[in-house]
């Protein structure tokens, strides 16, 4: 269906959806997996029972785009709407005396129109990010994106392009397609990794079932008394307003739940009940997510009985138990997820690894994330990657390229491997570093632009670049034999006339990886390549 289009009625509802309360609206979210916490009423009432929690669920956002420096493979072809509304976007952005002649602008063969799509994830935070795809116009002369970068776009629900709706997010960044392993690429289509960004922070909101002042007071007072005083506010008698806690600002879903497992009694032996009822779920049910959240609103006191389930055989029983107590400040909980994240056979090793990256001391998740950095498996390995980079940690040494993307280096480890992330932040990433190139190298990109070369004895690398726009230029620059090096001199950005410095080639994140591949499968490079998931965009979500 045409995307300027769609059935104003159906828009009408959507909208409804998503800004319910000043927000992004959702569904119901007692607990994951949907179980009722008041489902047994001798345990008490929780808020979840008293409530309905409206929080952010995934949103499908659109907006149409410019992306610039295709050369000629772009188009003029725009539809009056659309060049209407970019002659607007654009001189809004500019300095009154640009003197920038928008339609020029965009009819240069240079640019290319595109529509720029994604899903906002659900429970954003402000100045968050998450992919977006972006795909040139049909019926139009572009003939591909590759190479090029989309200027800042703003992106709204999807189907309310023309109606003065909320902007939700925007998105920009270099193009990137996929060339690793698609050997049908539509270069009429790309992604911006890691190139929407959230816009605003959204309201947690629990509206009450039945309007009562004094229940939002006592529902607020629980809330506080668990998580501290800034965690909710009681504005009217069927609103309490949630604050996600520092503690739980990865969890927020999990705080949700939480929140929600909550009773609003606090006798000593109803506690005890409670305890028991849902030691008893998690070791026995087969949703045990919903058990372990509710033993953490419990708090401390069941942790003497949860501690009995770290001795289970069933790994994932301890895997839940161990999680619930860590997050309760146990080191008994810390013992039994890191050997979970060591046993080789366990299928819950990574859950294991992330969980102590969010819930125990950061020296704790340093040392067993370093550890597991020698592991066999190279997704543990990965995964290990990933939860150091979260903490931020000096294992791995980090540089910004050519403003496009990050190369990372991670020395803690033996066998040597190159990583590219293909959603989310940009990076290649090189495990085992340095990793060296051996002799005798012959590569060259798809189209012959780009060579790497260094005869058998030569003592240094060639990197040779056709200009993209003026084929007749060549440049030529040296490196060493070290990957690093040679990825910096290939995509750091080109030096204009007069600076100083030796700079780079300019090529693009999509062709430098495609370049990697074939260094690590033509032996040039001794490690092995593994490529990262692609971005999943679906816009069909159900509500």
């Amino acid at each position: 269906m045409n995307l300027i289009h769609r059935k104003t009625v159906l828009l009408i509802a959507s909208l409804l959806t998503v800004y319910f309360v000043g927000g992004c609206g959702g569904q119901d979210r007692a607990g994951r997996g949907g179980q009722d916490f008041a489902s047994t009423a001798e345990l008490g009432a929780t808020i979840g029972s008293l409530v309905k929690v409206i929080a952010p669920e995934p949103v499908p956002i659109e907006g149409f785009g410019l992306v610039v420096g295709l050369g000629s493979a772009g188009s003029a072809e725009c539809p009056p709407q659309i060049r209407a509304y970019l002659r607007q976007y654009i001189l809004r952005q500019l300095p009154a005396n640009s003197g920038l002649e928008v339609d020029k602008f965009i009819d240069n063969p240079d640019t290319a129109v595109v529509t720029v799509e994604g899903v906002m994830p659900a429970m954003a935070s402000k100045n968050q990010y998450f992919d977006v795809r972006v795909t040139a116009l049909p019926s139009t002369q572009t003939t591909s994106l590759d190479g090029g970068r989309l200027y800042t776009a703003e992106l709204k629900m999807l189907g309310s392009f023309g109606i003065k709706t909320r902007i939700l997010a925007d998105a920009e960044g270099p193009v990137y397609i996929d060339k690793i392993n698609d050997s049908r690429i539509n270069k009429k289509t790309g992604h911006i990794l890691a190139g929407g960004k959230v816009l605003d922070e959204y309201k947690i909101i629990l509206s009450l079932r039945k309007p009562d002042y004094g229940m939002a007071n006592r529902i607020r007072n629980r809330i506080n008394g668990r998580f501290g005083d800034a965690a909710a506010k009681a504005v009217l008698s069927d609103r309490v307003e949630l604050i996600v806690p520092p503690k739980y600002r990865e969890q927020r879903q999990r705080f949700i739940s939480i929140v929600a497992a909550l009773y609003l009694t606090q006798e000593p032996a109803i506690i005890s009940k409670r305890i028991t009822a849902y030691v008893e779920r998690l070791s026995s049910s087969e949703d045990k997510y919903s058990s372990e959240v509710a033993l953490e609103a419990i708090g401390n006191e069941c942790l003497d009985e949860l501690g009995v389930l770290l001795e289970s055989s069933d790994d994932r029983t301890r895997l839940h138990a161990g999680r619930c107590m860590l997050n309760l400040g146990s080191n008994a909980g810390l013992v039994a997820l890191r050997r979970i994240a060591q046993e080789k056979e366990s299928a819950y090793r990574v859950e294991a690894l992330e969980s102590i990256t969010i819930g125990a001391k950061r020296n704790d998740a340093v040392s067993i994330s370093r550890k597991l950095l020698r592991d066999d498996d190279f997704q543990i390995r990965l995964a290990a990657y990933e939860q150091l980079r979260k903490l931020d940690d000096v294992a791995i040494m980090q540089e910004f390229i050519g403003r496009n993307f990050y190369l990372e280096r991670v020395s803690q480890t033996e066998l040597k491997t190159v990583f590219v992330s293909r959603s989310g932040q940009p990076r290649f990433v090189l495990f085992g570093a340095p990793i060296y190139c051996k002799g005798n190298i012959f590569v060259q990109s798809g189209n012959g632009d780009v060579i790497i070369n260094a005869p058998s004895g030569q003592k240094y690398v060639n990197i040779i670049r056709k200009h993209p726009k003026r084929p007749s230029v060549i440049t030529q620059l040296k490196s060493s034999f070290e990957l690093s090096d040679i990825i910096r001199t290939l995509c750091e950005e080109p030096i204009e006339e007069g600076e100083k410095g030796r700079g780079g080639l300019g090529v693009s994140y999509t062709d430098a990886a495609v370049l990697l591949k074939q260094m690590c499968d033509k032996g040039v490079v001794g490690a092995e390549f593994h490529a990262g998931i692609m971005p999943k965009i679906d816009l069909n979500i159900k509500k």
